[in-house]
């Protein structure tokens, strides 16, 4: 037989295109249509239906950028379609390649109720089937002309992303508004040729199946009369009906299709945006599962969630109906999907109470799943975290994105730095918008890594990034491949539903340890650096917040702040998302993150000082406290509580020989140059100097930095190529506070101002440095080459550390050639070790060489400062920075802990004479406290977490300060797990290597 393959998928892709589709719509009439634009932000539902609309015509232009429109659309049914379906097709404007990035609308009924969203992929609502005939029809469009940011070619600087400087120019042109007679049939005929069509290009050109398809196909195809499609379509679809129903194979992939609409919380779009955008998903959602017994749909984020709940009550009533139903299913439990890479231990932890609470609050829901398909890497103590708050398994799917090298297991368990596993699966589909195309489910089944011992895996169905879900026609294409020979087989399946199947047919996973690092986006970790030290900042505050009110509440009685803290909480969390967090948002984002982050400091600090006076005593009384927030005892006064301090000796400052200064203050010894680099840092009671030979620390470097694409998400490995050493200075001279010497450097544009500060009592360099940023697409970095041999380093993580290697002797060394930290980098030698330590900054990299001269090894770390990308935000950290970081030689780990702490969390000092005792004391230095609170049931509990922090066992006695009638051990929601001994309200603890524990203490 001649082979005609090519003839006849043209010729069906021609037909489809040009006569079947069009012909799913036969015959339609206009709607008339009136518009009112509403001026400056979203109005209230109510308001947007009493406008009073100006008529306005297809064809016409409407939507300044960020607008809202509200159409009026009405007509009449004509009496000739009585009996048949009719729909109302509402395009406004929509381009069908950009379903969540373009105009939007929801549409209602005159009364208010919600109807369905509308979208570039979901432009129908359904009137009748079958209408009698002459019914009137009136329907209501909340339309939001949201600019397209990611346009065709993408990554251009745009000035659309924020409010303020996108203009006022009309963004789209309304293209149909009719009502039209919905022919099924031909709609069906639609869907089997595609489900075929696609199929049968995945299949190998050699096996029969392929040729059946073929076959039946062109025999349909025959069937069809192009002049009268809908009269035809019946006989077309008798000609499939075979193979259409010849059954999967037995060893066939099964793919659990789960209905999600990705909707990231923030990104191309303000905060604002997206409670529409959920609003208007989950309108959709909810009306196909009424059309859809079979279809499930999964949403996350109980951020969103709760934005239904509060803005949107008419869409709510409708989702928890289905939630009872057991079909729109709660997952995930997390407050949002947000990065895990830079959210400190508690906030980490936090993210689940606050999911997981609410759902258990709204619908006595608990999760298991950790629902993180877009996430960008996930870092290694996230384990535990999962476990503690009562959860087990952990979904994603963005590790497919990593550049270099492919993961190599879809189904997995996941080890963290404490040993926790947790039961992990990445979808082979390697997309969170599945759209049950033939070549997204073929590839499924050819790219999952575990046959032969698994054959399951999970699709997130329907369009997300920017919202809209699951479609009909998505639904439609599942039931046809359900068991579909030559097809994976399809079935619509929660995502608890999947994980248990997963888990009993793969009993003895491969196993993954340590962090799932992201070989892409690493740019994350330094973009909008004012929304990373706002988080940073946000995150020490209500650590502060809750000791001290909790302090307070016990000792004085003063009121807790639960409320008002919860709502606090959220907010930080809800900036934790993994667009905000990362800096990869547009600048309104940003612009408003900052206000937020702002007027967040503002209502902690006051919770802290009414706190803390309701504790000090006497303000009259001549004398000041200093209260320690840090879990360390710091210059003789207790972790947790307040005491007087008595003054400390002064830091020698002296002229160097051939310019610059010498600090001194018999800990360490610091030379200073006449450029403000630091040419030594001597530790004398180790012997040891710190920096490499012949080199210099505190010295700033700068990279062009123009990635590939993914401007503010990506630097790629060749911005290393060139390097501008910044050793020009304007200035070094004494700076103002004793010891200290400043710096003042020009380049470009911009302007650096140092102060180095050798503190009295301390062994280590403080460096504050300000930045006044006018670059662009420059990659700003603070050098120290560092005299230590290490072949692997520590980066702070939630609850401990993980290690990473300074050497690339692998492509997966190699391409973590930028990485994260909390508080600290440490790297040691045995018995000798340097830790840098810092306020806000996460990215970092470290590099080794090896010196010729002597043949030692010069390891040179980074933290990353700066960058200047333009898109999404064109005006990406341009202004006035300042970052604290401080240098600590010969620092062990548990230095390294806990001068980390001392930076974040600064001593506050206030008049009073009531010396304040902590709430509780831990008598080892490794078990460092995260939280003291007071429960979040308001019974007056206190809640103590803590941690091992050095990453070996630890022998330890907490000691309640207060009277206690017992002690429990909970999980992170404070549920507890068993009791535990206590004795004068002493309790004894023994930690495995990074355990993290929560304590109830009933009072």
């Amino acid at each position: 037989m001649h082979d005609d393959r090519d003839l006849v998928e043209a010729r069906l892709k021609r037909v489809l295109d040009e006569r079947i589709r069009p012909a799913v719509y036969p015959e339609s009439v206009p709607l008339d249509v009136a518009v009112w634009h509403a001026p400056g932000e979203p109005v209230p539902v109510a308001e947007g239906l009493s406008a009073a609309p100006a008529p306005i015509a297809v064809g016409d232009q409407w939507g300044a950028p960020w607008g809202t429109s509200w159409f009026t659309v009405t007509g009449t049914v004509p009496a000739a379609w009585a009996g048949r379906s009719v729909e109302a097709i509402l395009d406004l404007g929509f381009d069908e390649n950009m379903p969540g990035f373009q105009c939007e609308g929801l549409v209602y009924r005159p009364d208010g109720t919600p109807v369905k969203g509308l979208n570039p992929r979901n432009q129908w609502i359904r009137v009748g089937a079958p209408v009698e005939g002459g019914e009137e029809v009136r329907l209501h469009i909340e339309a939001a002309s949201n600019p397209v940011i990611l346009d065709y070619h993408p990554f251009l600087p745009t000035t659309l992303g924020d409010k303020e400087t996108a203009g006022s120019a009309p963004q789209y042109r309304l293209a149909r508004m009719d009502l039209a007679v919905f022919d099924e049939t031909v709609w069906q005929l639609v869907i089997d040729l595609e489900v075929l069509g696609e199929l049968m290009r995945e299949l190998p050109v050699d096996g029969a199946r392929r040729w059946e398809i073929l076959r039946a196909v062109e025999k349909a195809l025959d069937a069809v009369d192009l002049q009268d499609v809908n009269g035809t379509a019946a006989a077309a679809r008798e000609r499939l009906a075979g193979v259409l129903s010849t059954p999967a194979q037995p060893s066939a992939h099964r793919i659990s299709a789960v209905g999600h609409a990705h909707i990231d919380s923030a990104w191309l779009w303000p905060l604002r945006e997206t409670v529409r955008k959920v609003a208007r998903t989950t309108s959709n959602m909810t009306a196909l599962l009424e059309d859809e017994p079979d279809f499930v749909f999964a949403m996350s984020q109980a951020q969103q969630w709760a934005w239904v709940k509060e803005h949107r009550s008419e869409v709510w009533a409708k989702v928890t109906k289905a939630v009872a139903a057991g079909r729109f299913v709660p997952t995930g439990g997390m407050w949002v999907e947000s990065d895990t890479n830079m959210p400190g231990s508690e906030a980490m932890a936090r993210q689940f109470v606050h999911g997981k609470r609410f759902f258990l609050d709204e619908f006595g829901i608990e999760n298991d799943e950790v629902w993180l398909p877009d996430t960008f890497g996930f870092a290694a103590g996230l384990p535990q975290i999962i476990k503690a708050a009562g959860s087990k398994r952990l979904l994603t799917q963005k590790i497919s994105w990593s550049q270099t090298n492919k993961f190599p297991h879809h189904t997995f368990l996941w080890e963290g730095i404490d040993g926790t596993r947790i039961f992990t699966h990445f979808p082979p589909v390697d997309t969170y918008n599945c759209s049950m195309k033939g070549s997204e489910i073929a590839h499924a089944a050819r790219n999952f890594k575990d046959k032969g011992v698994a054959r399951h895996s999970l699709a997130p169905t329907g369009w997300g990034d920017g919202g809209g879900g699951t479609t009909r026609e998505m639904v439609a294409k599942a039931a046809r491949m359900r068991d579909l020979e030559g097809s994976a087989t399809v079935t619509w399946e929660t995502p608890a539903e999947f994980f248990a199947k997963a888990e009993a047919e793969y009993p003895n996973p491969p196993v993954w340890v340590g962090e799932l690092y992201l070989e892409l986006h690493r740019a994350t970790l330094t973009s909008q650096a004012k929304t990373k030290q706002g988080n940073r900042r946000s995150e020490s505050l209500l650590r502060e917040a809750e000791l001290w009110a909790a302090t307070a509440a016990v000792r004085a009685g003063h009121p807790y702040p639960h409320e008002r803290l919860d709502r606090i909480w959220k907010t930080v969390l809800l900036h934790q998302f993994h667009d905000i967090l990362p800096g990869s948002s547009i600048a309104w984002v940003h612009r408003e993150a900052e206000k937020t982050y702002a007027a967040v400091a503002e209502e902690l600090s006051g919770l802290i000082d009414a706190a803390q006076r309701a504790l000090a005593g006497d303000a009259a009384a001549g004398t000041r406290l200093v209260f320690n927030a840090a879990p360390h005892t710091r210059r003789g006064v207790l972790a947790g509580g307040a005491s007087a301090v008595p003054a400390e000796g002064a830091t020698g400052l002296r002229p160097r020989d051939g310019g610059g200064y010498l600090l001194e203050n018999g800990l360490l010894r610091v030379e200073i140059d006449e450029h403000g680099l630091v040419r030594s840092v001597y530790d004398p009671a180790a012997g040891r100097e710190t920096v490499a030979p012949g080199q210099a620390a505190n010295l700033l470097q700068i990279h062009p930095d123009f990635p590939n694409m993914w401007d503010a998400w990506d630097v790629d490995e060749f911005y290393r190529n060139t390097v501008t050493d910044l050793v020009a200075a304007d200035e070094v001279a004494p700076g103002a506070e004793p010891g200290s010497v400043r710096v003042v450097r020009s380049f470009g544009r911009s302007k650096v101002t140092q102060v180095l500060t050798l503190p009295p009592g301390a062994k280590r360099l403080d460096i504050r440095t300000e930045v006044d940023w006018h670059e662009t697409e420059k990659f700003l970095k603070l050098a120290f080459p560092l005299d230590v041999h290490a072949e692997r380093y520590a980066s702070e993580s939630q609850y401990g550390h993980a290690y990473r290697a300074t050497h690339t002797n692998t492509s997966w060394e190699a391409a973590k050639f930028e990485a994260c930290n909390h508080r600290f980098v440490h790297l040691e030698e045995p018995g000798w070790g340097v830790a840098l330590v810092n306020d806000s900054t996460y990215g970092h990299d470290v590099t080794r060489t090896v010196r010729a001269a002597d043949s030692g090894t010069t390891t040179t770390l980074r933290v990353s400062l700066l960058r200047a990308p333009r898109f999404p935000d064109p005006e990406t950290d341009q202004g006035v920075h300042r970052f604290h970081h401080a240098l600590v030689p010969g620092a062990t780990i548990g230095d390294a802990v806990r001068e980390g702490y001392f930076v974040n969390l600064p001593e506050r000092a206030l008049p009073g004479d009531a010396e304040v005792a902590p709430l509780v004391t831990i008598d080892n230095e490794a078990v460092v406290v995260t939280a003291v609170k007071l429960a979040d049931d308001e019974s007056g509990d206190v809640i103590v977490r803590f941690h091992e922090a050095h990453g070996g066992r630890a022998r330890a006695t907490l000691t309640a300060g207060f009277p206690i009638t017992g002690v429990a051990a909970t999980d992170l929601l404070e549920r507890p797990i068993a009791d535990r001994p206590h004795e004068g309200g002493a309790v004894s603890l023994s930690l495995r290597p990074f355990e993290l524990v929560t304590l109830r203490l009933s009072r």
